[in-house]
């Protein structure tokens, strides 16, 4: 008897564990794989107005790279929080960026635009990619609002993702609190 209740509670912890990770949201490499170069549009950065690749111009540096198809209030304070951040680090050359994924790039840059002035970002570019699917290397799934990816030398490190209504104050403290995890 005391053998079929150990084993009746163990099987209920490997079903509860199985069910927390099939609810958990994948989007975007996972930790561990290796970011492909893709093309964004800048609205805001030091190449506003181009076409370029962020993650060949930043090479093996410290990168954060926020993927986002809506600009709410949590995400301008993400991008705000990380801006900061990357500011802090200059010394090691930490790097950020964000991409918004959209249909409508003309209006998605007038967006940009408001937001880095308003919020005042200085040190991540506001880019957008023209389709919400995002880059196919990067497989940012369709339920995900905002897909956090961090890596550095060529390797993700940190990846998150989250519906839209999920990116709460918490949260966004703890992603840059995981900043630490690509800075020496």
């Amino acid at each position: 008897m005391k053998r079929l209740l150990t084993l009746s509670v163990a099987l209920m912890f490997v079903a509860a564990s199985s069910f927390s990770s099939a609810a958990e949201l994948k989007s975007g490499i996972e930790v561990g794989g290796k970011p492909a170069p893709y093309t964004v549009n800048d609205c805001t950065g030091p190449n506003a107005g181009k076409s370029l690749c962020y993650r060949c111009s930043y090479g093996r540096r410290p990168v954060v790279n926020i993927f986002t198809r809506d600009m709410n209030g949590n995400v301008q304070d993400l991008i705000t929080q990380i801006d900061a951040k990357v500011g802090k680090n200059r010394d090691q050359k930490m790097a950020a960026f964000v991409v918004h994924l959209t249909d409508d790039a003309d209006k998605s840059n007038a967006e940009l635009k408001k937001v880095a002035d308003s919020k005042k970002i200085k040190n991540t570019p506001l880019t957008n990619y023209e389709g919400e699917a995002g880059p196919a290397a990067y497989k940012i799934s369709k339920d995900a609002d905002i897909t956090v990816l961090m890596w550095v030398n060529g390797e993700v490190k940190v990846n998150h993702a989250f519906k839209k209504d999920d990116l709460s104050k918490d949260k966004i403290s703890q992603i840059v609190k995981e900043t630490s995890k690509i800075l020496n």
